[in-house]
């Protein structure tokens, strides 16, 4: 049984290897413990989507589930957007109605008025969707009731972005039928696949390894 193969100790010692997950914050202690051992140090991944302006209303409803499920706190869930600087957001915020649903949810409305006073306060430029606010901003990360996006100009700038935030980057959707970097199509991050390893760490490989 399972429960035979797991041990709660006080004190972490005579092992081999570590596997340790948290935050980037807490990835610092854990590498300053553990960095001199094998190991899998796992911290703090967002997922970004690329959008042409092309999607189709289904593409975009199921870009829905990337960026609302799990109230998009997820390291599969999408936190930013990149779209062509003449991208109709109108089309994006009909497909995302269907979730206006969570500003029931007591401490996600409580995320969005916080976030949404904060914006209003430093007069910061944004879009409203009653129940989500958007904000172009360059930063990955997005806090919960929000969802950055940036604009670009050719798929060099994308590839470019994607570079940038490497360290910090999940996965990215898209419509793979129009472009060559999304890893997974609109709708797929919170269905991942055995070979979709987090953060493209195969733990088993790494176990084995260890032989």
């Amino acid at each position: 049984e399972i429960a035979n193969r797991i041990t709660i100790v006080d004190m972490l010692k005579d092992f081999d290897a570590i596997i340790a997950t948290g935050s980037n914050n807490t990835s610092r202690y854990f590498d300053y413990y553990f960095g001199k051992y094998p190991n899998i140090i796992r911290k703090n991944r967002n997922s970004l989507a690329v959008l042409t302006g092309n999607e189709s209303e289904q593409q975009l409803q199921n870009l829905n589930k990337d960026v609302f499920q799990y109230f998009g706190l997820g390291c599969r869930n999408v936190s930013k957007l990149l779209v062509p600087k003449e991208f109709d957001f109108d089309k994006l915020f009909s497909a995302f109605e269907p979730f206006r649903t969570l500003y029931d949810h007591n401490k996600y409305a409580n995320n969005y008025d916080y976030h949404k006073g904060l914006l209003l306060l430093n007069e910061d430029t944004f879009k409203d969707t009653g129940f989500l606010l958007l904000r172009e901003k360059e930063s990955l990360a997005s806090p919960m009731a929000t969802l950055h996006y940036e604009y670009y100009h050719e798929e060099q700038t994308i590839h470019s972005v994607i570079g940038k935030h490497n360290g910090d980057l999940q996965l990215v959707v898209g419509n793979s039928a129009e472009l060559s970097m999304p890893e997974l199509d609109f709708g797929a991050t919170q269905a991942p696949e055995l070979w979709h390893y987090p953060d493209k760490l195969d733990t088993l490989a790494f176990l084995e390894d260890l032989n």
